[in-house]
């Protein structure tokens, strides 16, 4: 399946291609329309080649099967089955059977208004599909050159202190029309770019009703209705995102062309879009600027966790599949997804607080650790185990993968402060390396497993068994005891 995030290879209008000097190619017959564009290139000297046509091809013969003594009929017939194919344009080389294009085919192509190239001598077919290869290429990069400049853009836009009418006109300014952000009541709450005109505007606002969710509080089962629509209307291109922070707002977007790169730039701007409409909804935002002022002046976590809604939070430590660190927009969509936006980015990894009534699901493309409910004051704590639990599912390619909480363990028989001072005294000799500790960890609780632990902890396996060796002989014990195993354990689980 092709990558939503990423825009689709864009045609190519066929006046570039006749543009390239190199190819010397000339249309002799159809329209000089600017709007004829073309997908890709294909060869064939079949007389009917409808069968063998997916349409918007650059169609390219040199009249091999053409009989001798052919018709106006034959080519009719011929031009009619390209046409009826879908097929863009024709391109028919002078060399080496005709010395010059049939004066009936020319006909039979002004007719059915198909565009007839002339290919000359010099210029093989080859020739002509690696230029449109090219051209497709420069256009591709030139599309994702822009896709990105938008993303960045409207994320800069998010920070401002004006954050939605800023993504409205980021994104009015890049779609080239308008974009307009409709209340939970369906009246349009902020919008930037020129209006389209009363009937696009009124037809926008409808469609906004067709994603809207309807029922209590603007609740109603995810697949009760489409995530967007989209209409033509009057040559203005209408598409309608419902912003999926489920308080019923909707983007629309109003813009007389549609490019290649329109719906990842639009989806960008939903994804900010329904984190700044839940901050405004429901006055979050201002509470969470509230709770950092009273941290950073001295308040105790447990004092501010009030502010953000709920006082137990588990912490979901989340990595992409396959992909760069994140960015703070991939970030965000996580967020939006887990429902929270208490979100951090730490290198190549993502961290969201979600409060504990919020069930976290696994979410394509992530892979999520998640820790135990808990208080404020037990915070670090729980990061801790979300970043051993993200570890333990990277090493089993597992989705997302729970902290497990147990009611009653063996370490709540041993009193916690005599067990702190039996983990510190058992694990000194290797307290000073962090990286021998971590590996360690991570190496018993894959029971092991060198490959595993290399790549929980990105290293290579080479590097966890001259760790692990190190560790054996600074502790003076046998690690292969699985009785040495279980008190090393225990000793960890305390720091």
């Amino acid at each position: 399946m092709p990558d939503p995030t990423v825009p689709p290879t864009p045609p190519v209008p066929l006046d570039a291609l006749l543009a390239r000097a190199d190819l010397g190619l000339r249309r002799i017959a159809g329209p000089a329309d600017p709007a004829v564009v073309v997908h890709w290139a294909h060869t064939s000297e079949m007389a009917d080649p409808y069968p063998y046509l997916l349409g918007g091809e650059l169609l390219l013969s040199a009249g091999v099967h053409i009989p001798d003594g052919a018709g106006a009929g034959y080519f009719d017939a011929y031009v009619s089955r390209i046409v009826a194919a879908g097929g863009a344009a024709l391109g028919f080389g002078v060399a080496p059977v005709h010395d010059t294009v049939p004066g009936a085919l020319v006909e039979a192509c002004e007719m059915h208004g198909l565009p007839l190239l002339e290919v000359p001598p010099r210029t093989t077919f080859s020739a002509v599909a690696r230029a449109l290869w090219q051209l497709m290429a420069q256009a591709r990069t030139a599309e994702l050159r822009r896709v990105t400049e938008a993303q960045q853009s409207l994320a800069t836009a998010a920070a401002r202190p004006d954050p939605v009418p800023a993504v409205l006109q980021q994104l009015a300014r890049r779609l080239g029309g308008r974009a307009v952000l409709y209340g939970p009541e369906g009246t349009p709450v902020a919008g930037a770019g020129p209006d389209p005109g009363a009937e696009a505007r009124t037809a926008l606002a409808k469609l906004a009703e067709v994603v809207r969710p309807s029922g209590p509080s603007g609740q109603e089962p995810s697949d009760a209705r489409p995530s967007s629509a989209s209409d033509t209307v009057a040559g203005v291109r209408l598409v309608a995102h419902a912003l999926g922070n489920g308080e019923g707002f909707v983007l629309g977007t109003a813009a007389p062309q549609r490019d290649a790169g329109d719906h990842t730039i639009a989806s960008v701007a939903a994804v900010l879009l329904s984190l700044l409409t839940g901050e405004r909804h429901g006055g979050s935002g201002a509470d969470r600027s509230s709770a950092l002022v009273r941290l950073l002046l001295g308040a105790a976590p447990s004092e501010v966790a009030p502010l953000l809604g709920g006082d137990r939070w588990r912490v979901v430590r989340g990595r992409p599949d396959g992909r760069a660190a994140p960015d703070p927009v991939a970030a965000s969509a996580l967020g939006a997804a887990l429902g929270s936006s208490l979100v951090d980015v730490a290198g190549e990894v993502v961290r969201v607080l979600v409060p504990d009534g919020r069930t976290v699901e696994r979410v394509p493309g992530w892979t999520l650790g998640v820790s135990a409910a808990a208080a404020p004051r037990d915070w670090p704590a729980a990061d801790a185990q979300a970043s051993r639990a993200l570890a333990r599912a990277r090493a089993t390619r597992t989705p997302l993968l729970r902290h497990g909480d147990r009611p009653t363990a063996l370490t709540d028989l041993v009193p916690p402060a005599e067990a702190d001072a039996h983990a510190r005294a058992l694990l000194a000799p290797v307290e000073q390396s962090p990286a021998l500790v971590d590996t360690l960890r991570t190496w018993l609780s894959l029971h092991g497993s060198w490959d595993r632990t290399a790549v929980a902890l990105d290293v290579h396996r080479n590097t966890v068994r001259q760790r692990i060796a190190r560790c054996a002989a600074l502790l003076d014990t046998d690690l292969d005891d699985p009785d040495v195993r279980m008190e090393l354990w225990f000793a960890l689980r305390r720091t």
